[in-house]
């Protein structure tokens, strides 16, 4: 009777926890939006009257410009990392598969949190590229050229998307010693898709701050509402060098994800 009781209690602690983290997660996509189109905005005004700016913009693309010129073969190596490697399709389909791969191992809310902020890091980028309507640069002899509006860039953002959650996911599966190796090929790969993209001559300096920015944003908003569900669901915070769900690496990575039982 009492074990019964007490189970019974866990899992209506559990059911409330997961419509917190519902909400959590929808007011974190809303807010994440909500600031992105004056985020924008504001950015674009900055772009137009702001002097320094403007140079820094016009005189990082001449120079590249030249550069990717002068070396081809450089050139043809930046257009297949930005193309292929780092391509937003191939880091979708990335992820896409990761979170397939979390819903097999029922890690249902995890799976939730990183469908979440992929959608949402897309989207945010694309209403702001609406609104804004900023054009891609414009260069005397280019090499290569991109459709759409050029703010932000849809590279740079989905690179720090999509590798803030290949992080904050599979770092529990990584042994320690290795995890900063992890974080520095993060890091590097997603500054290397913004010198790409700022070196093929298709965004402006600013707009692969914007992207890197933004999809900061959307991060840190869907990350603190997985951490609320922790929270909620009587689990401690993981700090970012556990990822955000430390008993990934268990039989049961989540509360009522076999049996119903706690991890």
């Amino acid at each position: 009777m009492v074990r019964a009781t007490a189970q019974r209690l866990r899992d209506l602690r559990r059911r409330t926890a997961d419509r917190r983290f519902g909400i959590h997660l929808l007011a974190s996509a809303m807010v994440a939006t909500v600031a992105a189109v004056p985020f924008g905005l504001l950015l674009v005004l900055v772009e137009g009257h702001w002097q320094p700016l403007r140079r820094l913009d016009a005189g990082a693309a001449r120079r590249l410009n030249e550069a990717a010129l002068q070396h081809p073969e450089w050139t043809s190596t930046l257009r297949f990392l930005s193309d292929r490697v780092w391509d937003p399709v191939t880091l979708r389909t990335a992820v896409a598969l990761l979170t397939v791969w979390l819903l097999y191992r029922r890690a249902w809310r995890l799976a939730a949190w990183s469908a979440v902020t992929a959608t949402a890091g897309g989207l945010i980028g694309l209403l702001v590229k609406i609104v804004v309507e900023r054009a891609r640069p414009s260069l005397e002899d280019p090499v290569a050229h991109a459709p759409g509006f050029s703010f932000p860039s849809g590279h740079a953002m989905t690179a720090t998307t999509s590798f803030a959650i290949f992080l904050l996911v599979l770092l529990p599966m990584v042994p320690r010693a290795l995890r900063a190796l992890c974080w520095c090929a993060a890091i590097v790969s997603v500054l290397g898709v913004g010198f790409t993209r700022i070196a093929l001559g298709v965004h402006w300096f600013s707009d692969v701050v914007g992207g890197w920015l933004l999809g900061l944003a959307v991060v840190a908003l869907t990350t603190w509402a997985f951490e609320a569900w922790r929270t909620d669901a009587g689990r401690g915070r993981a700090g970012l060098s556990e990822g955000l769900e430390p008993e990934l690496t268990g039989a049961r990575p989540e509360p009522g994800s076999s049996g119903g039982n706690m991890a």
